[in-house]
């Protein structure tokens, strides 16, 4: 019996901005947690986690975080409602860039995107390290969204100056046509809106609305490791 694939995979995320960044990570329904669920990364410090076989989930960064006089801990953008550090199974309030990632999956690939389908917060670069697959490549985004944001999806922190995340137009005006729900529930019927193009041309490789498939999702086999970086430097590939 011939066992193809990796019995387990390494994440590295790297905080390669100049500012504080607090990862998230959700773990798919009915899949282990991984050892940690939210932690802190001052600029350019890395932490390496540890997937299982079969593993699938979400990374995401959290910014302008702090804690109250109570001890409550919240973040700007992309807050867990966890009330601590850990995200303890809560996902990311939107606006926030997302790396998901499904492992061993349909015919023994990976899958993986980065998706600005919940909005955005924060640059990304998710890349496999070796791998194999006509589909094998860094995806993400590395643009900054957040001063290109149009004004009636921009968030903006008084605090922190400024924009802080961009909403999707969905988040932004609850429609179904930019939800694709509804009647807008397909394919064929749900579009790129002059909002998620937006999205899509400073980011050509991200999800950028629901149904951004073709050249949005990634596949690769036998990966032993993956680094997600946030703020990638703009010569990385």
């Amino acid at each position: 019996m011939t066992v193809t694939g990796v019995l387990s995979t390494s994440f590295t995320i790297l905080n390669n901005c100049d500012y504080t960044v607090w990862p998230g990570i959700l773990s798919n329904a009915g899949v282990s947690p991984l050892q940690t669920t939210g932690f802190v990364l001052q600029k350019g410090e890395s932490k390496t986690l540890t997937a299982p076989t079969s593993w699938g989930g979400r990374f995401w960064g959290r910014t302008h975080c702090s804690q109250d006089s109570t001890g409550k801990f919240s973040c700007v953008t992309g807050d867990c409602g966890s009330g601590k550090v850990e995200c303890a199974g809560s996902g990311a309030t939107p606006p926030a860039t997302l790396a998901e990632i499904t492992l061993d999956g349909h015919g023994g690939l990976d899958f993986y995107d980065v998706s600005l389908v919940d909005g955005y917060n924060i640059p990304m670069l998710f890349a496999p390290q070796g791998g194999t697959g006509q589909n094998c490549t860094n995806t993400g985004c590395m643009a900054d969204l957040n001063g290109a944001c149009p004004s009636e999806l921009k968030v903006t922190s008084a605090e922190y100056g400024g924009g802080v995340a961009c909403k999707s137009a969905c988040e932004a005006f609850q429609q179904p046509q930019y939800c694709c729900s509804g009647a807008y529930g397909n394919p064929d019927t749900c579009k790129p809106s002059s909002y998620s193009q937006i999205f899509k041309n400073a980011c050509p490789r991200a999800y950028s609305y629901a149904y951004d498939d073709k050249s949005s999702t990634f596949t690769c086999s036998s990966v032993n490791s993956y680094t997600i970086t946030f703020c990638p430097s703009p010569n990385t590939r």
